[in-house]
């Protein structure tokens, strides 16, 4: 175990330890005064409650049960999909490709969706040139491009190739602005680079200056848009399916009609037909097991956002078929997430909040009677979920995962707490130890635990010991949501009343504005982004590359909730995006 790794996990424990010792010093006195019946009978009427009028769901379930599916069904032709898919293979697999065909066919891949399905085969092409890369002397274009998938499927490409398109002063040629796609290609570059690449920064400062100032300039609508999508999100950012359709949707208007270019579209519509058709399966059996439960009608304080969860899962499973098990679980605990994390901001009393957090941290059924009502269904109901999980995992993995689920849940709980306390007392924490706090508070990790016992094929007692001290792997994703969600939720929560996020913490403890609080914060979101790279490159974790690719996933899909507001609590903010995914078939056209 790391020391940075220990100080970590050491940090929030201290952090939770000393609140608890108030809190319970606290509660003792106040138990004094408040009659303990007013704790567990169905309604408290002598407490105060919060209303946040939180949005109502945007979602008829009665309409998404109903979707017409046969249509997509029908469309799905299995042969084709694999002949297809073979002549992919065999197109990746063709040595006579030159360093730039090679690599723009396999960008073509990835942006179209189907990357998943070749990993193997493009790994394989980009050895040939992995190993020699520096000493190719290729164009910007090739050079750039080359750079960022080399990375991105593991192969450790030194920043200084980009050296040769510098001058003896240290600056990138000026020549290189009238290079549109060198320079788009070098943008996309500069997001797979890792901490203490100086020479990465230069290029993203570089390029990002040019790009605005071509996007003044430019009076192409089509141009202009192209360049504001690449802008908004880097692809290294991107929910793979959400940029897929993108893809797919603009390439008429840039005029690609060449035969690979034809075949791959046209296998990409197959597959996006065909998995949006599973989407929809798995979101009629999520809807149905959220109605048997009858939170919603319940506990009517909190926000009912089964798609939006659902929506979560599918980014950070991404677009793989054999994890449909996987993206039910993970909405069922973004549903928890989100029903808890109400009941600790908005709903409940600060007596009642530490009843709960000890009754998760004692785990037991037979311990909750002093509970108020709502609390004991929440219990209740998580406490079923939690085991239904474990149970699946077991008889798919043959191993019993619940220990680690329920250490999980204790964990968000008692940080969801420290949070409480804050918000209680009217305290702002110093920025250490909110963001040690707060990472925890974010659920990433939470989040991650669950996935990890699906995608995970051999676990290893190293992966499981890594796991349970909060590894990098799953702190950094956690990380860049929770900074992500502060971003955009900041200004609401102070007009709420709650003292603690980021920027306001930040802003207090550096004593500078809110604008540089931001920039701030956006720094950190791309440092912790670098050392996801590293990972990403050269892996030194117990960790699968399927798993690190999902927490990577987690982190993209908080940039797609978060990209224009917060998507999860305003949920018209990701409406597009739902029905895109989720709803809305791509026509296919006959090739």
């Amino acid at each position: 175990m790391k020391d940075n790794e220990k100080s970590s996990m050491g940090g929030s424990k201290k952090l939770w330890m000393r609140y608890k010792t108030r809190v319970e010093f606290v509660d003792e006195i106040s138990c004094l005064i408040i009659d303990r019946s007013m704790c567990s009978s169905t309604s408290s009427p002598t407490i105060e409650r919060h209303s946040f009028n939180y949005q109502p769901s945007i979602w008829n379930l009665e309409f998404l049960k109903s979707l017409e599916k046969n249509h997509i069904k029908a469309q799905v032709d299995h042969e084709k999909i694999e002949r297809l898919k073979s002549e992919v293979k065999n197109m990746v697999a063709n040595e006579e490709h030159e360093p730039l065909m090679l690599f723009k066919l396999i960008d073509e891949i990835q942006r179209l969706g189907l990357g998943n399905y070749f990993n193997d085969d493009i790994k394989s092409a980009l050895r040939r040139y992995a190993f020699n890369f520096s000493d190719l002397k290729l164009n910007l274009h090739a050079t750039a491009l080359g750079f960022r998938l080399l990375r991105q499927f593991g192969f450790l490409v030194s920043q200084d190739v980009f050296k040769q398109f510098m001058d003896a002063n240290g600056n990138f040629k000026p020549s290189l602005r009238y290079d549109n796609e060198g320079l788009i290609h070098l943008y996309e570059a500069s997001y797979v680079t890792f901490v203490g690449e100086n020479l990465m920064d230069k290029v993203k400062a570089f390029t990002m200056e040019y790009i605005s100032n071509d996007l003044c300039l430019n009076e192409s609508k089509h141009i202009v848009d192209y360049m504001n999508h690449k802008l908004a999100l880097p692809l290294q950012y991107q929910v793979a399916k959400l940029e897929a359709r993108h893809h797919i949707e603009t390439l008429p208007q840039r005029d690609y009609t060449n035969n690979v270019r034809a075949l791959l579209i046209e296998l990409s519509m197959l597959d996006f037909n065909y998995m949006q058709f599973m989407y929809q399966d798995d979101l009629n059996d999520m809807s149905r097991w959220w109605k048997n439960m009858e939170l919603s009608e319940n506990l009517s304080f909190t926000r009912d956002r089964l798609v939006e969860c659902f929506f979560w899962s599918i980014g950070i499973t991404s677009s793989k078929p054999e994890l449909s098990c996987c993206r039910k679980a993970l909405t069922k605990v973004c549903n928890f997430i989100t029903i808890i994390d109400d009941i600790y901001d908005a709903y409940a009393h600060i007596h009642e909040l530490h009843l709960f957090t000890k009754a998760i941290d004692r785990w037991n059924i037979n311990e909750i009677d002093d509970l108020p009502h709502y609390m004991k269904l929440t219990f209740v109901a998580l406490y079923n979920t939690i085991n239904e999980i474990g149970y699946e995992i077991l008889k798919l993995k043959g191993l019993n995962c619940i220990p680690f689920l329920i250490n999980a849940w204790k964990e968000v709980c008692k940080a969801f707490m420290v949070e409480a306390q804050w918000c209680h007392y009217k305290e702002t924490p110093c920025f250490e130890e909110y963001i040690e706090n707060g990472w925890v508070s974010s659920s990433g990790a939470l989040l991650l635990t669950h996935a990890f016992f699906f995608v995970t094929s051999q676990i290893s007692l190293e992966a499981l010991e890594a796991l349970k001290i909060n590894h990098h792997i799953l702190r950094l994703p956690s990380m860049v949501l929770r900074l992500t969600n502060d971003l955009v939720t900041s200004e609401d929560e102070i007009e709420r009343g709650e003292t603690t996020n980021a920027i306001s913490c930040y802003a207090k403890h550096a004593n500078v504005s809110h604008e540089d609080a931001c920039k701030h914060i956006t720094k950190m979101i791309e440092e912790n982004w670098k050392r996801l790279n590293e990972i990403q490159v050269n892996n030194q974790t117990p960790f699968t590359k399927d798993f690190i690719e999902i927490s990577m996933n987690l982190a993209r899909t908080s940039h797609c909730v978060y990209q224009h507001g917060d998507g999860h609590g305003s949920p018209e903010l990701l409406h597009k995006k739902v029905l895109s995914i989720i709803v809305e078939p791509i026509h296919l056209y006959s090739s």
